[in-house]
Parts: structure tokens; C-alpha cells; sequence
């Protein structure tokens, strides 16, 4: 039956961008104790960078006409970059503010970031073509999938591999995970506070451009409000991961894609526009279970 190996791979390649988007959040949060609601606008930046500003639907390609080989690393480098920009100019000076206060900062960031690409590029959609010859399908056991599904999901176990072995053969690496376990402890053991938190910005940052390449790759268009929606499931995949825990959004990210797909599957066709309702319930319904997620830290419980 064609039908399971479709689903596989389906459930697979969306949760691997929920994934990659998950992990950007999850590495903010682990280190400075906040939620980055800018993340998405930092998605949505790298896209534009793609493209010069123009007013009409279809969008004039500027260094996205560069070879693959040179384009993923620039855009990897714009993320890495504007994320770095935002510690130093934003978060830097809020460091011993509230989580809360550092959230609304990242909200507040969002909508400059935002309404910055609107006047330059306007509200409308750009028609943008990236690599399409990706999105031919490709036939693996039975099923008609796009080349660009298999990449996705090569790509994400390559990055949650690189990172694992970052975190824990590097120095940096040690210092990200000694500093989300108690961030205070692990400055007076001497680990270095601001490379710590540019480090942890800049992979953040270069984890948006790779949703952005892959978003834009597939979706062929380019809108100032395209990093809200995966902002919003990546959020929610960090929360049932376990607020801070790198494999537990890694992990949540391919439970949510998975549950989108089986139920835009199984549902009948009069419910399937209500699939997010349903996601959402499953949800809640996890949440009621396990508060604080299905991977907490032990660095969340309190320590007798």
C-alpha cells in the first residue's frame, strides 16, 4: 500500500522543519531563559534577503541567482548575523530584566523587524523561484514524493547530529549546556557569559535561514507574515518537548508533523479544515498530562 510510506515521508519532512524551528527557540531559551518571539521575523528576513525590494507580486531574485553552493552559506551567515545583531543591540541591555520583560522585547523586536520589511517591500507576496527542479517527485517504496521532502529530512538528522556532537565535544558546547543547566553557577565556575548567548544566538539564527531556504524552496512564494504560523507550532513544540530541552523539541517537532499529517489523512473531508482544532486538543490534552513537557531539563524541577 502506497498510502503508509506517503504518510511516513509527509509526517517527516514537515516535522523536520517544525524541528529545525523548535531547536532555535529551545537554544534561546536554554541559555537566557527566553521565549524569542522574533524568531519567525528572523525567517521571514532571511526569505527577503533573497530578493530586491520591488512592489510588485513578482519579485526580482538578487543573491538567490548565486550557485547553491555559495547561497546556503551567505543566507546561513544573514540569519546568523541579524540574530547576533538582535542580542547585541536588544537583549544584551535586558539581561537582568524579567523573562516576561524579555519577552515582550522579543515581541516588540518582531513587529520592527516586520513592518521594517513591509515598507520596503510592501504587503504583497513575491513570486520567488528557488531550485523548482527540487520539487519534481522522486518514486522510494512505492511513493511519489518531492526530492526536496527527501533533503529535508536528510538535512534535519544532519543538524541535530552536528549540534549533538557540538554540544558535547566542544568547549562552546559544554559552556551552552552548563549554562542552561544554571546559568548563574556555571559564570562563577568561569564560563564565558557573552559567547555563550552570541553563540547560541547565531545558530538560532542560521536554524531560521534553513527554515527559510526550505519554506521558500517549497512554497515558491515569498510574505512578510510566512514565519508566524511555523513560529507559533515551533513555540508549541519547545512547550511539549519541555521548555529548554534540545532533544525534547527536536522530538516534539516530529510528533506535531506527524499528527498534522495523519489527521489531514484520517479525518473525513468535511472535518479537514479543521485539522489545527484537532492538533490543538492533542495539545491541550498533553499538556493536561504532562505539564511541563515530555522531555523536562532537570534543570526545570526543583532541586532538593
Amino acid at each position: 500500500m502506497n498510502a503508509i510510506p506517503q504518510l511516513f515521508f509527509d509526517a517527516m519532512s514537515l516535522g523536520g522543519i517544525y524541528a529545525m524551528a523548535a531547536l532555535g527557540i529551545a537554544l534561546i531559551f536554554g541559555v537566557m531563559n527566553l521565549v524569542n518571539f522574533a524568531h519567525g521575523e528572523y525567517i521571514a528576513f532571511c526569505v527577503f534577503a533573497l530578493i530586491v525590494p520591488s512592489t510588485d507580486a513578482v519579485a526580482v531574485m538578487f543573491i538567490g541567482k548565486a550557485p547553491a553552493i555559495l547561497l546556503i552559506p551567505m543566507l546561513l551567515s544573514i540569519g546568523a548575523l541579524v540574530a547576533v545583531a538582535s542580542e547585541f543591540f536588544v537583549f544584551r541591555h535586558m539581561r537582568n530584566s524579567t523573562p516576561v520583560a524579555m519577552m515582550i522585547s522579543s515581541f516588540a523586536l518582531g513587529f520592527v523587524i516586520q513592518n521594517t520589511l513591509l515598507l520596503v517591500y510592501s504587503s504583497r507576496p513575491k513570486a520567488v523561484s528557488l531550485w523548482p527542479e527540487l520539487n519534481k517527485p522522486v518514486s522510494i517504496v512505492g511513493a511519489s514524493i518531492p526530492l526536496l521532502q527527501i533533503i529535508v529530512i536528510v538535512t534535519t538528522l544532519i543538524v541535530v547530529v552536528a549540534l549533538a556532537l557540538l554540544l558535547k565535544r566542544t568547549r562552546i558546547g559544554l559552556e551552552m549546556r552548563a549554562a542552561a543547566e544554571n546559568f548563574t553557577m556555571a559564570r562563577l565556575l568561569g564560563v564565558r557569559a557573552n559567547v555563550v548567548i552570541t553563540g547560541a544566538f547565531a545558530l538560532s539564527g542560521a536554524l531560521a535561514a534553513a527554515v527559510a531556504l526550505i519554506m521558500v524552496t517549497q512554497t515558491g512564494v515569498a510574505d512578510v507574515r510566512m514565519g508566524g504560523q511555523i513560529m507559533l507550532v515551533a513555540f508549541i513544540a519547545t512547550v511539549i518537548g519541555g521548555l529548554g530541552s534540545l532533544p525534547g523539541a527536536v522530538a516534539a517537532g516530529f510528533l506535531i508533523g506527524a499528527a498534522s499529517v495523519i489527521l489531514q489523512g484520517f479525518l473525513p473531508l468535511e472535518a479537514r479544515p479543521f485539522r489545527d482544532a484537532f492538533l490543538y486538543t492533542l495539545v491541550i490534552a498533553v499538556l493536561l498530562l504532562k505539564p511541563d513537557g515530555l522531555f523536562a531539563p532537570r534543570s526545570s524541577k526543583p532541586r532538593v
